[in-house]
């Protein structure tokens, strides 16, 4: 049948099963949008306040649902302001389909109004993008885009279309998706038995848990992998929920706010298993002094990463799930009784520090692990907030924390709370943000409120950048450079103008009281929790350091450090 091109696009994102679309109109997308409410019984269409919002919660929904997010905005600005979310789930692999539209074809590079080249400006950050400038190539653009976003390792794809495009007829015949595949003809037998032999040879085994285990829903196999070789397991920020974070061989974050048992284990162990993670420069600090008394393996889908960063000495390429399936049934139940019990012991001396008697951001998220019973989608923006979810939410499953890992985008958190709300409507959803974070896209409330979407904001206020005031107190000797935010903002207030239920806590039961009504309201809820401006996040390990310099409050203290 013909249909003209906004057709075909509605068309398109009904054949791929995309129930929810998060963007912004404007006029090179019109033709689009006036489609769209034609189809909105059956696309649900999220208007957010700022197109970096459509972004993000698109990457929330990916994130907690599996799925592909779907965002649009229109040319110039509107494509531009996209342009951090797509960065944002590029760094951490997030399957994620961008719709923007340009000016018509003969506007084409002549500077016209809200003309930009969204695709170039694109091209360093999505795994492929496309300008379909002709609408015969429309649909097959539009389903390959899916496609790729979500094969192998996923990633965002941009697909741009010029106006004339959107209203130009061809043609359309409904296609079925192809379903994609889990890569497994990289995996070779003689890898796995490579491993096997490795594991079966060593004594002090340790298990490292990256995204890439919870993107491909491999967490049965991590967890059947970790009783197999009888190790113990730590996981990168991107890796949480694929190993039960209440379990006796869990012990903890690795990295630069990582746990000193998880630090000191990798440090000590003589065969470190890596499953899809990539050895950020926050895992493994300074890399000539990573693990250097283990055997490295490295697990991955994506080829490029092994060796790009730390040199493995065996290595297996495929899809996360595909190999553990196989490796596991290669295995034989291993007994490390010795190393387990020397591992317990060091989580019994190195505890993460938590005070309940203050109000302090790990109290916060002690408080929200309890009354949640360990069952909410967690999201944060980025900072010690970030550090301290990451530290005290015990995570049980895959997808319950969504964070931006390897961009580190403040503002990232409320519109991808609102995503991972839409696609998990029984779930309690909560953002979690310091307050410099929150001031970045605040307005993403109103969105929430708009449509009643009963996400739970709560934001740690210190008034100040705690972060980056904690390196200036550790490092910069206390000059505190543009980092207070001690001003007359009212968050509470604002959240009430924008129509959201607020509270302000400044105890541990404040903050209770203020949580258990919220999620018994089930109503748009901000939290203003307030804390001290000199709250740090400890365990640490300094830049470009060994991560077995890994450091305490209570040992810059002993060293009599005041911070």
């Amino acid at each position: 049948m013909e249909l003209n091109g906004s057709q075909i696009v509605i068309e398109c994102l009904k054949e791929q099963g995309v129930d929810t679309v998060f963007g912004y109109p404007g006029g090179t997308i019109l033709n689009i949008y006036d489609e769209m409410y034609k189809h909105s019984d059956e696309i649900t269409h999220i208007l957010v306040s700022h197109e970096q919002g459509a972004a993000h919660a698109a990457d929330g929904y990916a994130r907690s649902t599996g799925k592909v997010g779907v965002c649009m905005a229109t040319s110039g600005p509107g494509a531009t302001n996209l342009v951090t979310g797509i960065a944002t789930a590029y760094m951490d692999s997030v399957p994620l389909v961008a719709i923007t539209a340009n000016v018509a074809k003969s506007g084409l590079g002549k500077d016209s109004f809200q003309e930009i080249d969204i695709v170039g400006a694109t091209m360093p950050i999505t795994k492929h993008n496309f300008i379909v400038k002709d609408i015969e190539n429309l649909a097959d653009t539009i389903r390959k885009a899916f496609r790729i976003a979500k094969t192998g390792r996923p990633g965002p794809v941009l697909v741009d279309i010029t106006k004339d495009v959107t209203a130009n007829k061809y043609n359309y015949e409904k296609q079925e998706p192809v379903k994609v595949e889990r890569i497994s003809d990289t995996i070779k037998k003689e890898d796995i038995d490579i491993v096997v032999e490795m594991i079966k040879s060593s004594k002090k085994p340790f298990i490292l848990v990256g995204g890439g285990a919870v993107i491909s829903d491999a967490a049965k196999e991590v967890r059947e992998l970790a009783e197999l070789v009888d190790a113990p397991v730590c996981d990168s920020l991107m890796g949480k929920g694929a190993m039960d974070g209440n379990s006796e061989r869990y012990t903890g974050m690795i990295g630069m706010h990582g746990t000193k048992t998880s630090n000191y284990g990798v440090t000590m162990c003589d065969l470190l298993l890596v499953l899809g993670a990539r050895f950020s420069d926050r895992v493994i600090g300074k890399a000539k002094a990573f693990a250097n008394n283990a055997k490295i393996v490295h697990i991955d889908v994506d080829p490029s990463e092994i060796n790009k960063n730390i040199k493995a000495d065996a290595s297996i390429i495929g899809d996360m799930k595909e190999v553990l399936i196989r490796l596991n049934s290669a295995l034989t139940k291993q007994n490390h009784a010795d190393w387990m019990q020397e591992i317990k012991e060091m989580k019994e001396k190195y505890p993460l520090a938590l005070n309940k008697d203050v109000l302090t951001g790990p109290a916060v998220i002690d408080s929200l692990y309890n009354i949640t019973n360990g069952d909410a989608i967690i999201t944060t923006d980025v900072g010690q907030h970030q550090m301290w979810a990451a530290q005290f939410y015990k995570f049980k499953e895959p997808r319950q924390l969504i964070t931006s890992g390897g961009l580190g985008t403040m503002g990232y958190g409320v519109g991808a709370c609102i995503g991972a709300k839409m696609g998990n409507k029984n779930r309690v959803c909560v953002n979690v943000a310091g307050d410099g974070c929150f001031r970045m896209n605040m307005n993403e409330i109103a969105t929430a409120t708009r449509y009643n979407i009963p996400i739970i904001q709560i934001v740690i206020n210190n008034h100040v950048l705690g972060m980056v005031r904690q390196w200036q107190t550790l490092f910069y000797g206390k000059r505190y450079s543009n980092t207070v935010l001690d001003d007359s903002v009212d968050f509470v207030k604002i959240a009430e103008g924008m129509g959201a239920k607020a509270y302000r806590a400044t105890t541990v039961e404040e903050f209770e009281n203020a949580l258990k009504d919220a999620i018994a309201l089930n109503i748009p809820c901000v939290i203003d929790c307030q804390i001290d401006q000199d709250e740090k996040v400890f365990p640490m390990v300094p830049a470009n350091t060994a991560i077995s310099e890994v450091f305490s409050e209570e040992d810059l203290a002993e060293k009599g450090y005041d911070c």
